[in-house]
């Protein structure tokens, strides 16, 4: 998948030849080839003398003289606050290496059954160095399209697992479902539902695996009926939400594994007039501005969606200039973000009452009515 042509792979070794040599990181040794001034000036003459020596041949892709190359960023909408973040870890990285960004969306559309290909013609016809995908789901033969070109790229948070060799950047969102879970666990709860995105997709079956696995280390019984698909959309999660609220024995705590569905559990809970988090305790996933923004504020994972396009587009750069990632996959860490939306069960009032007041006393004139989802 690494760019191989004439134009982009020069005779002589590599760049990360010239840093172990030198004695310094890959990114060090890239600043001093492209003419950045942030290193040191020990450190610049050791990777200048290593160049010469082993007879480092400059690609000309970053001359400064010529216009910046491009790379694309294929994403699957541009209508949320998801995709705003990865465009600004996209941006912020691409324009420390010197590169201007072309955005396309609606990469899933299809004319006739057949998957679009405009964007894949497009990409030839601008000349684009790389491309960043977000969320998508590639063909084999757009897979092919792209080895057969010679196209460098890396995939944020695919859709599903990509072929071997293909490198991609994502959440260690496993780690995020045990963190949710063992958080409600730690106040109590037992009763734990999960309203779970696409059963097919990366990211959601690693968030369920972790919420079974923290019930299972706890040694709480896990529930079949507990666990709920919603595809990631708030309508449907609210759907889901009432059809928990009809069991024989409804959950006290449930955790949502999107930011946006967990808005979609609120209203469901204001339609039934129950209280998060007296009635129901509320986890999310994402940490988007929606969940600040909500009330109460709602306790949720941080995934760090700007890293993890920024790591993605440092990683494009690298093979651009003729690298390979050691690794094919890697993944940033999640943290849990404790707002208000969570407390203990029922019948643990008193001590749920104390620690809001801690809470308070903390953050002076936290507003409760913030967003009315009535």
């Amino acid at each position: 998948m690494v760019r191989t042509g004439s134009a982009s792979v020069a005779a002589g070794p590599t760049l990360a030849v010239v840093a172990r040599e030198a004695g310094v990181s890959v990114p060090t040794a890239s600043k001093v080839v492209n003419g950045r001034e942030d290193v040191a000036p020990e450190t610049r003459r050791r990777v200048t003398e290593a160049l010469d020596r082993l007879g480092y041949v400059r690609r000309p892709r970053f001359d400064a003289a010529k216009p910046p190359a491009l790379v694309d960023l294929v994403v699957h909408s541009l209508n949320s606050s998801w995709s705003g973040a990865v465009l600004h870890g996209v941006e912020e990285a691409a324009h420390d290496a010197g590169l201007e960004v072309v955005v396309s969306a609606g990469l899933t559309r299809k004319r006739c059954g057949t998957p679009e290909r405009g964007w894949l013609d497009k990409i030839i016809a601008r000349g684009s160095s790389g491309v960043l995908f977000n969320l998508a789901e590639l063909t084999p033969s757009q897979y092919s399209w792209l080895e057969q070109h010679r196209i460098p790229f890396v995939m944020i948070d695919p859709v599903v697992e990509p072929p071997a060799g293909v490198v991609s950047v994502g959440a260690a969102n496993w780690q995020g479902g045990v963190s949710a879970t063992e958080h409600l666990l730690g106040l109590g709860h037992e009763r734990i539902a999960v309203i779970a995105g696409h059963r097919r997709k990366m990211c959601s079956t690693a968030r369920v695996a972790g919420y079974r696995s923290a019930l299972a280390a706890a040694g709480v019984r896990r529930r079949p009926e507990y666990l709920r698909h919603a595809g990631f959309d708030e309508s449907v999660a609210r759907e889901r939400m009432l059809e928990l609220l009809e069991l024989p024995e409804p959950p006290t705590a449930v955790f949502v594994c999107s930011d946006r569905m967990a808005l979609g559990v609120y209203q469901a809970l204001a339609e039934r007039r129950l209280s998060v988090p007296d009635d129901m305790s509320v986890v999310g996933f994402d940490d988007l501005p929606e969940a600040r923004w909500a009330s109460p504020a709602l306790t949720t994972v941080r995934q760090p969606l700007s890293e993890m396009a920024a790591t993605a587009m440092r990683l494009l750069v690298r093979m651009m200039e003729g690298e390979r990632p050691e690794g094919t996959r890697t993944e940033l860490s999640t943290r849990l973000v404790e707002r208000a939306s969570t407390g203990r069960p029922r019948g643990q009032a008193s001590a749920r009452q104390t620690d809001t007041s801690a809470d308070s006393a903390l953050i002076p004139g936290l507003s409760q009515s913030a967003v009315d989802f009535t």
